[in-house]
Protein backbone atom coordinates (compact mmCIF):
# COMPACT_ATOMS: atom_id res chain seq x y z
CA UNK A 1 0.00 0.00 0.00
CA UNK A 2 1.37 3.40 -0.98
CA UNK A 3 1.62 5.99 1.75
CA UNK A 4 -0.09 8.36 -0.65
CA UNK A 5 -3.34 6.46 -0.20
CA UNK A 6 -5.75 7.68 2.48
CA UNK A 7 -6.62 5.23 5.24
CA UNK A 8 -9.69 4.64 7.36
CA UNK A 9 -8.99 5.86 10.90
CA UNK A 10 -10.13 2.75 12.72
CA UNK A 11 -13.78 2.49 13.68
CA UNK A 12 -14.31 6.25 13.25
CA UNK A 13 -14.70 5.68 9.52
CA UNK A 14 -12.86 8.95 8.88
CA UNK A 15 -10.63 8.84 5.81
CA UNK A 16 -7.32 10.55 6.53
CA UNK A 17 -3.95 11.14 4.93
CA UNK A 18 -1.08 9.30 6.57
CA UNK A 19 0.40 12.41 8.22
CA UNK A 20 -1.47 14.61 10.65
CA UNK A 21 -0.32 18.21 10.98
CA UNK A 22 0.18 19.90 14.35
CA UNK A 23 -0.50 23.62 14.71
CA UNK A 24 2.09 24.31 17.41
CA UNK A 25 5.28 24.62 15.41
CA UNK A 26 4.87 27.46 12.92
CA UNK A 27 4.15 26.26 9.37
CA UNK A 28 2.42 29.09 7.49
CA UNK A 29 -1.16 29.05 6.26
CA UNK A 30 -0.26 28.59 2.59
CA UNK A 31 1.86 25.52 3.36
CA UNK A 32 -0.98 23.98 5.35
CA UNK A 33 -3.44 24.57 2.53
CA UNK A 34 -1.02 23.00 0.04
CA UNK A 35 -0.67 19.97 2.32
CA UNK A 36 -4.45 19.65 2.46
CA UNK A 37 -4.62 19.67 -1.34
CA UNK A 38 -2.06 16.84 -1.32
CA UNK A 39 -4.30 14.79 0.97
CA UNK A 40 -3.07 15.64 4.49
CA UNK A 41 -6.46 16.49 5.98
CA UNK A 42 -5.97 15.78 9.74
CA UNK A 43 -5.42 19.20 11.32
CA UNK A 44 -4.48 19.05 14.99
CA UNK A 45 -5.20 22.39 16.66
CA UNK A 46 -3.81 21.28 19.96
CA UNK A 47 -1.37 22.46 22.58
CA UNK A 48 -0.65 25.83 20.95
CA UNK A 49 -3.59 27.07 18.88
CA UNK A 50 -1.69 29.15 16.35
CA UNK A 51 -3.33 31.52 13.91
CA UNK A 52 -1.78 30.00 10.78
CA UNK A 53 -3.79 26.80 11.12
CA UNK A 54 -6.88 28.72 12.19
CA UNK A 55 -6.74 30.74 8.98
CA UNK A 56 -6.17 27.61 6.89
CA UNK A 57 -9.28 26.04 8.43
CA UNK A 58 -11.23 29.26 7.77
CA UNK A 59 -10.26 28.99 4.09
CA UNK A 60 -10.83 25.25 3.67
CA UNK A 61 -13.90 24.49 5.77
CA UNK A 62 -16.58 26.54 3.97
CA UNK A 63 -16.21 24.47 0.79
CA UNK A 64 -14.60 21.20 1.92
CA UNK A 65 -15.70 20.62 5.51
CA UNK A 66 -16.58 17.00 4.74
CA UNK A 67 -12.95 16.29 3.75
CA UNK A 68 -11.31 18.14 6.63
CA UNK A 69 -10.68 16.37 9.95
CA UNK A 70 -10.21 18.86 12.77
CA UNK A 71 -8.83 17.61 16.09
CA UNK A 72 -8.79 19.84 19.16
CA UNK A 73 -7.15 18.98 22.46
CA UNK A 74 -7.73 19.82 26.09
CA UNK A 75 -5.52 19.07 29.08
CA UNK A 76 -8.17 20.32 31.51
CA UNK A 77 -9.10 18.07 34.41
CA UNK A 78 -12.14 20.22 35.29
CA UNK A 79 -15.44 19.76 33.39
CA UNK A 80 -16.25 23.47 33.21
CA UNK A 81 -12.82 24.40 31.87
CA UNK A 82 -12.96 21.60 29.32
CA UNK A 83 -16.35 22.76 28.02
CA UNK A 84 -15.05 26.32 27.81
CA UNK A 85 -11.94 25.17 25.94
CA UNK A 86 -14.03 23.33 23.36
CA UNK A 87 -16.47 26.24 22.91
CA UNK A 88 -13.60 28.70 22.53
CA UNK A 89 -11.86 26.50 19.97
CA UNK A 90 -14.99 26.08 17.87
CA UNK A 91 -15.67 29.80 18.02
CA UNK A 92 -12.19 30.74 16.86
CA UNK A 93 -12.26 28.14 14.09
CA UNK A 94 -15.80 29.18 13.01
CA UNK A 95 -16.94 25.56 13.17
CA UNK A 96 -20.10 23.94 14.49
CA UNK A 97 -18.21 20.84 15.60
CA UNK A 98 -14.78 19.26 15.88
CA UNK A 99 -14.23 15.84 14.39
CA UNK A 100 -12.00 14.75 17.27
CA UNK A 101 -11.61 15.83 20.89
CA UNK A 102 -8.31 14.65 22.38
CA UNK A 103 -7.93 14.36 26.13
CA UNK A 104 -4.28 15.15 26.67
CA UNK A 105 -1.81 13.21 28.82
CA UNK A 106 -4.01 10.85 30.82
CA UNK A 107 -1.66 8.31 32.35
CA UNK A 108 -4.60 7.36 34.56
CA UNK A 109 -8.22 7.26 33.39
CA UNK A 110 -10.14 10.56 33.54
CA UNK A 111 -12.57 11.12 36.39
CA UNK A 112 -16.20 10.18 35.88
CA UNK A 113 -17.20 13.85 36.23
CA UNK A 114 -14.90 14.80 33.39
CA UNK A 115 -16.09 11.90 31.23
CA UNK A 116 -19.70 12.92 31.84
CA UNK A 117 -18.87 16.35 30.43
CA UNK A 118 -16.99 14.83 27.47
CA UNK A 119 -19.84 12.47 26.60
CA UNK A 120 -22.31 15.36 26.91
CA UNK A 121 -20.29 17.33 24.35
CA UNK A 122 -20.41 14.32 22.05
CA UNK A 123 -24.15 13.85 22.56
CA UNK A 124 -24.74 17.52 21.73
CA UNK A 125 -22.74 17.21 18.49
CA UNK A 126 -19.92 19.55 19.51
CA UNK A 127 -17.43 16.72 18.91
CA UNK A 128 -17.83 13.57 16.86
CA UNK A 129 -15.13 11.24 18.16
CA UNK A 130 -13.06 10.93 21.32
CA UNK A 131 -9.30 10.41 21.54
CA UNK A 132 -6.87 10.12 24.44
CA UNK A 133 -3.10 10.47 24.78
CA UNK A 134 -0.94 8.82 27.40
CA UNK A 135 2.74 8.28 28.23
CA UNK A 136 2.13 5.23 30.44
CA UNK A 137 1.59 2.66 27.71
CA UNK A 138 -0.04 -0.10 29.82
CA UNK A 139 -2.91 2.29 30.61
CA UNK A 140 -3.92 2.07 26.96
CA UNK A 141 -4.90 -1.54 27.61
CA UNK A 142 -7.65 -0.33 29.91
CA UNK A 143 -8.77 2.28 27.39
CA UNK A 144 -8.95 -0.45 24.74
CA UNK A 145 -11.01 -2.71 27.03
CA UNK A 146 -13.40 0.08 27.98
CA UNK A 147 -14.02 0.97 24.34
CA UNK A 148 -14.98 4.58 25.08
CA UNK A 149 -12.22 6.19 23.05
CA UNK A 150 -12.37 6.04 19.28
CA UNK A 151 -8.72 7.04 18.78
CA UNK A 152 -5.53 6.36 20.76
CA UNK A 153 -2.67 8.85 20.47
CA UNK A 154 0.47 6.84 21.24
CA UNK A 155 4.15 7.74 21.50
CA UNK A 156 5.93 5.52 18.97
CA UNK A 157 9.21 5.87 17.12
CA UNK A 158 12.34 3.86 16.35
CA UNK A 159 13.79 4.64 19.79
CA UNK A 160 10.56 4.16 21.74
CA UNK A 161 9.04 0.93 20.46
CA UNK A 162 7.28 -0.23 23.61
CA UNK A 163 3.89 0.16 21.95
CA UNK A 164 4.77 -2.89 19.84
CA UNK A 165 4.37 -5.09 22.93
CA UNK A 166 2.31 -2.97 25.36
CA UNK A 167 -0.37 -1.45 23.12
CA UNK A 168 -0.66 -2.78 19.57
CA UNK A 169 -1.17 -6.48 20.43
CA UNK A 170 -4.20 -5.56 22.57
CA UNK A 171 -6.09 -3.85 19.76
CA UNK A 172 -9.20 -5.79 18.71
CA UNK A 173 -9.19 -7.21 15.21
CA UNK A 174 -12.79 -6.22 14.62
CA UNK A 175 -13.65 -2.52 14.94
CA UNK A 176 -10.29 -1.33 16.35
CA UNK A 177 -9.80 2.26 17.49
CA UNK A 178 -7.80 4.57 15.30
CA UNK A 179 -4.11 4.83 16.22
CA UNK A 180 -2.15 8.05 15.77
CA UNK A 181 1.47 8.46 16.81
CA UNK A 182 3.50 11.41 18.03
CA UNK A 183 7.19 12.29 18.67
CA UNK A 184 7.98 10.29 15.55
CA UNK A 185 11.46 11.83 15.23
CA UNK A 186 11.97 11.63 19.04
CA UNK A 187 12.16 15.43 19.21
CA UNK A 188 14.72 15.39 16.41
CA UNK A 189 17.25 13.15 18.17
CA UNK A 190 16.81 10.36 15.61
CA UNK A 191 18.06 12.84 13.04
CA UNK A 192 20.76 14.67 14.99
CA UNK A 193 22.19 12.43 17.71
CA UNK A 194 25.98 12.55 17.82
CA UNK A 195 26.00 8.92 18.97
CA UNK A 196 24.99 7.65 15.53
CA UNK A 197 28.22 6.27 14.01
CA UNK A 198 29.50 8.01 10.90
CA UNK A 199 29.37 4.71 9.00
CA UNK A 200 25.67 4.22 9.78
CA UNK A 201 23.19 6.01 7.56
CA UNK A 202 21.46 8.83 9.42
CA UNK A 203 17.65 8.92 9.12
CA UNK A 204 15.69 11.80 7.68
CA UNK A 205 12.36 12.95 9.07
CA UNK A 206 10.64 11.11 6.23
CA UNK A 207 12.43 7.89 7.25
CA UNK A 208 11.07 8.33 10.79
CA UNK A 209 7.51 8.79 9.52
CA UNK A 210 7.86 5.81 7.20
CA UNK A 211 9.04 3.70 10.13
CA UNK A 212 5.97 4.49 12.23
CA UNK A 213 3.57 4.14 9.30
CA UNK A 214 5.02 0.75 8.36
CA UNK A 215 3.48 -0.82 11.46
CA UNK A 216 0.08 -2.25 10.49
CA UNK A 217 -1.55 -0.94 13.69
CA UNK A 218 -0.66 2.69 12.92
CA UNK A 219 -3.03 4.74 10.82
CA UNK A 220 -1.48 8.20 11.04
CA UNK A 221 1.71 9.84 12.31
CA UNK A 222 1.77 13.41 13.57
CA UNK A 223 4.19 15.91 12.08
CA UNK A 224 5.08 19.38 13.35
CA UNK A 225 6.68 21.41 10.54
CA UNK A 226 8.21 24.71 11.62
CA UNK A 227 8.10 26.34 8.20
CA UNK A 228 7.09 25.86 4.58
CA UNK A 229 10.38 24.11 3.73
CA UNK A 230 9.86 21.44 6.39
CA UNK A 231 6.25 20.98 5.30
CA UNK A 232 7.44 20.43 1.73
CA UNK A 233 10.09 17.95 2.90
CA UNK A 234 7.53 15.98 4.91
CA UNK A 235 5.20 15.77 1.92
CA UNK A 236 7.79 13.41 0.40
CA UNK A 237 6.19 10.71 2.58
CA UNK A 238 3.37 10.67 0.03
CA UNK A 239 5.81 9.54 -2.66
CA UNK A 240 7.19 6.71 -0.53
CA UNK A 241 6.29 3.16 0.36
CA UNK A 242 6.30 1.44 3.76
CA UNK A 243 9.76 0.32 4.82
CA UNK A 244 11.25 -2.98 3.76
CA UNK A 245 12.39 -5.46 6.45
CA UNK A 246 15.99 -4.33 5.85
CA UNK A 247 15.07 -0.67 6.32
CA UNK A 248 13.13 -1.47 9.49
CA UNK A 249 16.16 -3.30 10.89
CA UNK A 250 18.35 -0.28 10.12
CA UNK A 251 15.89 2.10 11.84
CA UNK A 252 15.71 -0.14 14.91
CA UNK A 253 19.51 -0.16 15.10
CA UNK A 254 19.57 3.63 14.98
CA UNK A 255 16.75 3.78 17.52
CA UNK A 256 18.62 1.52 19.95
CA UNK A 257 21.70 3.74 19.75
CA UNK A 258 19.69 6.91 20.31
CA UNK A 259 17.68 5.37 23.16
CA UNK A 260 20.88 4.32 24.95
CA UNK A 261 22.19 7.89 24.81
CA UNK A 262 20.85 9.23 28.10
Amino acid sequence: MSLADPIRLGRTGLMVGRLGIGASYGAPTAALEEAFERGLNYFYWGSMRRGAMMRAIHHIAPKQRDKLVVAIQSYSRWPGLLRRSVRRALGRLKLDYADVLILGLYNKPPSQRLMDAVLDLKDRGAVRFLAISCHHRPTFQQYIRDGVFDILQVRYNAAHRGAETEVFPYLPQDSPPGVTTYTTTRWGSLLKSRKIPVDLKRPTAVDCYRFALSHPAVHLAMTGPKNAEQMKENLAVLDAEPMSPEELDWMRRVGDIVHADK
